[in-house]
């Protein structure tokens, strides 16, 4: 076995990272008017310049900017698309174990990509890093999923075929241009498969009118369409996990349920894939995995300070290679750190040493 030398990589990660202290109290200031956005971004950018130095000192070869720009992370990307709106949260909880619930996708509008939404997020980014700049976007199914119709103006679109075109397109649009700024590593976040094996979900679905089945081959269809332009030589990934905010979680379930169709409907070249705790199921499902698809093994809890044993997870990546070939494993934690701006409930050297046990456990099993 040997390292590999394109994302992903064999020790990786998903993305967002704690935010320091600092940045949490520009933010609370900037959102009480002491201060000025330039102020704010400002104090993002040496945050930034921070963390990217701190993953290149671990050692990880894929570079995010801790999504620290962003509040939520998905909503401050469909955010930047014409015809899109927060609203008020579900009344009932998703999360458990948080009083906070998150808020809706609504399109109020025609979607369309008036302008670039974080393509100076990005080059930011590459401009400063000496590893290869990895960034994050939410999946198209995030501006559908919470929601469902009841989410969508039926005024605006009285046919769901076309809210599906006119966001990909937008989608298109905005990878477009992350790619022609060098973007070769992309993450789409599209988290809703996960959740549509919990038996629960499925059942409110089908009382809001939607087949669980039938939405995982609308979403994996949402999902090539928005890529199905990028230029050689961009690494695309999808990451699955069953909620991450402050430490909670919304779904449970092994990934059987969507599986097959999933895994082999989405053109995309990785798979990060939620396996910190039972409620992920076990590694049954990767046996239909393609074997053109990578599949990166989220064996690290994000969402409790306990450091997993160099042992246990050895012993569980050779479980997964039962199913799926070693030389086409990798190994991150779970999922971000901090999916909102709240931050999980760890410390930064919990995070740190996490990251760390990654690259060390990565470096004794393939090299």
């Amino acid at each position: 076995m040997t390292a590999r030398t394109k994302p992903p990589f064999r020790a990786d990660h998903v993305g967002s990272l704690l935010r320091p202290d600092v940045l949490h109290e520009a933010r609370a200031r900037a959102a009480k008017g002491e201060i000025t956005a330039d102020d704010l971004r400002s104090v993002e950018d040496e945050c930034i310049r921070d963390v990217i130095a701190l993953q290149q000192d671990i050692g990880l070869q894929g570079i995010s900017d801790g999504e620290f720009r962003r509040t939520w992370w998905h909503f401050d990307f469909l955010s930047g698309f014409d015809g899109f709106e927060l609203g008020a949260p579900l009344d009932k909880g998703t999360f458990q174990g948080s009083d906070e619930q998150p808020p809706r996708a609504m399109i109020t509008g025609k979607l369309a990509r008036g302008k670039p939404v974080m393509v100076d997020h990005f080059t930011y980014l590459n401009g400063l890093t000496e590893g290869t700049a990895k960034f994050t976007v939410p999946g198209p199914s995030m501006a559908h999923f919470r929601a469902g119709r009841e989410g969508i103006s039926e005024a605006v679109y009285p046919d769901l075929a076309e809210f599906w075109a006119d966001l990909t397109a937008a989608y298109r649009a905005e990878l477009a241009d992350l790619t022609d700024h060098g973007c070769r590593y992309l993450q789409l976040d599209d988290i809703s498969y996960a959740y549509l094996c919990d038996d629960d979900i499925r059942a409110n679905l089908k009382s809001r009118g939607d087949d669980a089945d039938e939405l995982a081959l609308t979403y994996a269809q949402a999902l090539n369409d928005a890529i199905r332009d990028l230029p050689d030589g961009v690494t695309t990934a999808m990451h699955m996990c069953r909620g991450n905010f402050q430490s909670t979680w919304a779904a449970q379930g092994g990934y059987e349920p969507v599986a097959e169709r999933v895994f082999n409907t989405v053109n995309i070249d990785a798979l990060f894939m939620e396996y910190d705790s039972a409620r992920a199921g076990g590694f049954e499902p990767l046996r239909f995995v393609p074997d053109d698809k990578i599949v990166v093994l989220g064996l690290v809890t994000t969402k409790t300070p306990q450091l997993e044993t160099k042992d246990t997870l050895k012993r569980r990546i050779d479980e997964a290679a039962k199913y799926v070939d070693l030389d086409r494993l990798c190994l991150s934690p779970q999922c971000g750190f901090s999916s909102t701006h709240h931050g999980n409930k760890i410390t930064l050297d919990d995070q740190i040493a996490k990251l760390r046990l990654v690259v060390e456990v990565a470096e004794d099993v393939w090299g």
